[in-house]
């Protein structure tokens, strides 16, 4: 019995140097200007890009298949910053794509009127919400990201999409006002 612990630990030790090893010397790296993009985006999930997720979509402006106007969510803020990241001109917000909200907002179920069909569910990018079929559905707020995937699936018009209520630790400091002449 012992001989046979013995045995077992000594091969998990032997493989577990082994995948160590295997795990530094073929470590794949990320390509630096995706993972520079990917930061840049609001990492919503949403879709609105023409891509599955924020990832996809870096990838496809760095490989040149997608221009860097395709995000509502990142509005015009995110469109200069990746014009300067990318070192080209900023284009304004692509319409095809959607508008930019002046206010975020998160999911709201009103929990009397959900059936619990668990559409919304299926559509949320996030997983953001909570419930089971035939139960009512919940959103939990601090994960959802105001994507609005799903509102449309929702056969009873239940989720509204919400402003989010600024507090201390949402709030952020205004951008400044972009100088006039200086460099120009």
């Amino acid at each position: 019995m012992l001989e046979a612990i013995l045995a077992l630990s000594a091969l998990a030790v032997v493989f577990g140097l082994l995948l160590g090893f295997a795990a530094v010397r073929f470590k794949v790296e990320g390509e630096p200007i995706v993972d520079k993009i990917d930061a840049i985006l609001p990492q919503t999930q949403c879709g609105q890009c023409g891509f599955p997720g924020c990832r996809p979509y870096a990838e496809a402006i760095a490989s040149g298949e997608a221009d860097i106007n395709q995000c509502p969510p990142g509005g015009e803020a995110g469109v200069e910053a990746l014009a300067d990241l990318m070192g080209v001109e900023p284009k304004p917000l692509n319409p095809e794509n959607g508008e930019e909200k002046p206010v975020p907002t998160v999911a709201w179920v009103d929990e009397e009127v959900c059936i619990g069909c668990t559409r919304c569910i299926q559509a949320c990018p996030v997983d953001a919400i909570l419930g089971a079929a035939k139960q009512m559905h919940t959103v939990i707020k601090d994960e959802c990201t105001g994507c609005e995937l799903c509102v449309d699936p929702c056969p009873v018009d239940c989720i509204y999409m919400v402003p989010v209520k600024e507090d201390i630790d949402s709030w952020k400091w205004p951008l400044p006002e972009p100088k006039q002449g200086a460099g120009q």
